[in-house]
């Protein structure tokens, strides 16, 4: 299952926030866990209903989207 299948956009659930399939846990929590220094290994005993694969598909959507977004910069005056 590609992530397109795994990470599922429903604004019925936590108001539209990307989130695993089948589950209310945020692509933003899981790659926030992974920020603080969480492996896989432990999200899975935290999370036993994600999969590793869910898991990867999360990280993988979100540099996803940072890939595709455009920066601008902001100079002072």
């Amino acid at each position: 299952m590609v992530e397109e299948e795994r990470v599922v956009i429903d604004e019925k659930i936590l108001g539209g926030k990307p989130v695993i399939r089948g589950t209310r846990i945020p692509v933003y929590l899981i790659v926030e866990l992974v920020a603080n220094g969480l492996s896989i290994k432990d999200i899975l005993k935290e999370y036993p209903e994600l999969s590793e694969e869910d898991v990867k598909a999360a990280l993988r959507y979100a540099v996803s989207l940072l890939k595709r977004e455009t920066y601008y910069e902001i100079s002072s005056r």
